[in-house]
């Protein structure tokens, strides 16, 4: 059957990509160093190759054309010609079918086949050696798309950083198991939107999801050669288009639709984006993308070595942000989930790669962090670094700019020592729990610029953390080498789970006391989906392979201690969201409030006296106190609109194996002290006994207690 072949106009070099403008398409492609490039038009199914056209124009170092013919739902892809000689960086390899880097729809997928790679595979010369294959059948197409949506009255929530409080998820692991999410709709976005998944987010009383990566990614060869997938997604090959795997039938329009239903429930959207490499991996990786259109510029090669590459990830290369085309590329890409897809912030992985100069350091003004900050649209969305990567001086926490939140994993690991009952975590705990002011207060960055964790995606669930002593990744297919053996955790008598109810009871307790130290510090709180019922990954800590069970969460299989911790949960977010005491935009100092004679924190002894230095010097100290004055909440509003102090709380924790009598301060004002948690009782939040000014506790082991100070007015 013979096919209309498609007028060829000169088009324009701006936008890039495959842009509809309702008449026809634009095409355009940068590449400084191609010698020719090809246009490749599929059938409706990107089976069969239907025309192929050489893009006429050459401007600005940017291929283009305009098909007048072209609508939306066209696959295409480009075939780049040019050099091939890896030893001075060139990889061209026209056999081989290329994703439009710009594009925002891919079909199919990778079907690993030796033909995706530019070199011949065994060649006793590797990467020297050059493979005339067609890639075509094996690998992604590009679709074009209309990105015409209604949005209606969509108004991003806006959260204050302060008010923040982060819901990592996973887009499959969420929704894979969900009772009433369709099957049609599961591990997909239109499932992630079902009434009841964001009713349950609402009720719960987070303020933004933060997803796992959604970027078109692709499962390392290594993986699917097992029968894996890369789950996690930290793989990315196309930063524009939605990874086809998570997208029922809906499109684009499938994704905008999520992020409309999130924003009416007053809930914001980060994107936890991978700018710090790509899927096409060292010399040895195959060709899918960047590397056939311009390696030379896309990526950091070594010095005068242009055969390989720099690598800061352990991912095999390092997307080079220094050329203006690729830093384009990546703001562009930023830009347009912001103002075409309404996304309110992003999580960068791996950020300090993305901030390294021409010396191969980070810096503070490093051309991305400089960029972004002066960008009217990504300079006022959320941003968060995490502040690392495996290179040398890559560990960056307290370094990034202003406007800049980073991930904390000095909190994490402190937060988790103290509750495990670790020697001298005291003063370390003081300094996290109170927002970092020695690695964040400076240049006007406030508390929220930490985002304090106890769990991550990567790493123990928190019931995994209180029920092992050490990894179990056997079914990673690794041998058990992967992931981190610095975990600080415990099992508390049973490795793995147990029915053994002493062993469960303390292991709740200490769920219980890791969510309410995480949810009373200043700064960000995220939580991990699941950990708020007591999910399990069985002991695994780097779930990164597992699209299974392991990895989606069993919201049937929630057990009734899980469903009693979730109501903690809900407790502790609310008394958060109730009292600014908790989320201050300004740091601690354990000084006067001025006009009062009140400090603003103030640190306890067992005793009812200050803790001096010789006692933040006591490594065999586990139990301190700590009263936040209302006055230092910096006022909150009560119904009436009315500025007023907020409520005084004093906060007891206990880490030790021994119960300790504590005594109990005068505030000001007459009253008593309520007794708000109790992490030892059951439940923990059924309101203990009012204790008068002055009185004394006895505090359980492993306890964490909150007294909330009640006047005579409110008795």
């Amino acid at each position: 059957m013979s096919v209309k072949r498609m007028r060829v106009w000169p088009g324009s070099p701006y936008p890039l990509g495959a842009n509809w403008d309702g008449k026809g398409v634009n095409f355009a492609l940068f590449s400084e160093n191609a010698e020719k490039v090809e246009l490749c038009l599929f059938d409706e199914h990107g089976d069969r190759e239907v025309q192929r056209i050489v893009l006429p124009e050459y401007t600005d170092e940017t291929w283009h054309c305009y098909l007048p013919d072209a609508r939306p739902g066209q696959i295409y892809g480009y075939r780049v010609h040019g050099t091939y000689a890896p030893d001075k960086g060139h990889r061209f390899n026209a056999n081989k079918l290329l994703i439009d880097p710009y594009a925002k729809a891919l079909v199919g997928g990778i079907r690993w086949h030796d033909a995706l790679f530019g070199y011949r595979i065994g060649d006793p010369k590797e990467d020297l050696s050059f493979d005339s294959r067609d890639s075509a059948k094996y690998t992604y197409k590009c679709r074009v798309v209309d990105t015409a949506f209604t949005w209606g009255n969509d108004k991003a929530p806006a959260t204050p950083w302060e008010q923040s409080i982060i819901y990592e998820a996973h887009v499959r692991g969420l929704t894979m198991r969900h009772p009433e999410v369709p099957t049609e709709n599961r591990g997909t976005f239109a499932g992630l939107a079902t009434p009841a998944v964001v009713d349950y987010l609402r009720g719960l009383g987070i303020t933004a999801v933060e997803l796992l990566p959604v970027h078109a990614f692709v499962d390392e060869h290594r993986l699917a050669a097992k029968g894996q997938r890369n789950y996690w997604g930290y793989n990315s090959i196309g930063f524009f288009a939605p990874h086809p795997l998570y997208l029922a039938e809906g499109g684009l329009g499938e994704f905008k639709t999520m992020v409309h239903v999130l924003h009416d429930a007053g809930i914001e959207v980060i994107l936890d984006v991978v700018f710090n490499h790509t899927a096409e991996s060292d010399r040895l990786g195959p060709t899918l993308c960047f590397r056939g259109i311009d390696n030379r510029n896309y990526y950091r090669l070594q010095g005068d070595d242009y055969r390989n590459y720099l690598d800061f990830t352990g991912c095999g290369n390092s997307f080079n942000l220094h050329h203006p085309r690729v830093l384009q590329l990546v703001m562009d890409s930023l830009r347009f989930w912001v103002q075409e897809m309404h996304v309110d912030g992003y999580r960068f992985d791996l950020a300090t790669t993305l901030a390294r100069e021409y010396d191969q350091q980070y810096h503070v003004h490093a051309g991305f962090l400089d960029a972004v900050r002066q960008d009217p649209a990504l300079s006022r969305v959320k941003l968060i670094a995490e502040p690392w990567d495996l290179g040398e001086g890559g560990y960056r926490l307290g370094g990034f700019p202003p406007g800049w939140a980073e991930w904390n994993d000095r909190y994490r690991d402190t937060v988790r020592r103290f509750w495990r009952g670790d020697a001298g975590q005291l003063p370390e705990l003081a300094t996290r729990t109170t927002g970092s002011s020695d690695l964040f207060e400076r240049r006007g960055r406030r508390p929220w610029a930490s985002i304090n964790f106890v769990t991550a995606h990567d790493g123990f669930t928190l019931n995994d953390l209180v029920s092992y002593t050490r990894k179990h990744n056997e079914a990673n297919l690794e041998d058990n080498l992967d992931g981190t053996n610095d975990n600080y955790n415990a099992n508390y008598g049973i490795e793995g789970p147990t029915a053994d109810q002493a062993i469960s009871r303390v292991r709740f307790q200490q769920m219980r006391n890791f969510l309410a130290t995480l949810l009373v510090s200043q700064g960000v709180p995220m939580l991990v989906a699941g950990d708020e019922f007591a999910r399990s990954q069985l002991g695994n800590n780097n779930a990164y392979c597992q699209d299974s069970e392991i990895s989606w969460i069993d919201w049937n299989g929630i057990g009734p201690e899980g469903r009693q911790l979730r109501e903690f949960v809900r407790f502790l977010i609310a008394q958060r969201r109730r009292h600014v005491v908790f989320r201050r935009s300004r740091f601690f100092h354990g000084g006067v409030i001025p006009g009062t004679e009140i400090k603003d924190i103030t640190w306890l002894r067992p005793d009812g006296r200050e803790f001096g230095e010789a006692d933040w010097r006591t490594p065999t100290n586990h139990c301190i106190g700590f009263l936040l004055s209302g006055e230092a909440g910096e006022y909150h509003l009560t119904s009436s609109g009315e500025p007023e102090p907020d409520v005084t709380f004093l906060i007891i924790l206990n880490a030790g194996e021994a119960e300790i009598p504590f005594r109990l301060p005068n505030a000001s004002g007459p009253g008593d002290w309520a007794c708000v948690v109790d992490t030892a009782a059951d439940p923990p939040t059924g309101g203990g006994p009012r204790v008068s000014r002055g009185g004394s506790v006895t505090v359980p082991p492993r306890t964490f207690l909150m007294f909330e100070y009640a006047s005579m007015a409110d008795a």
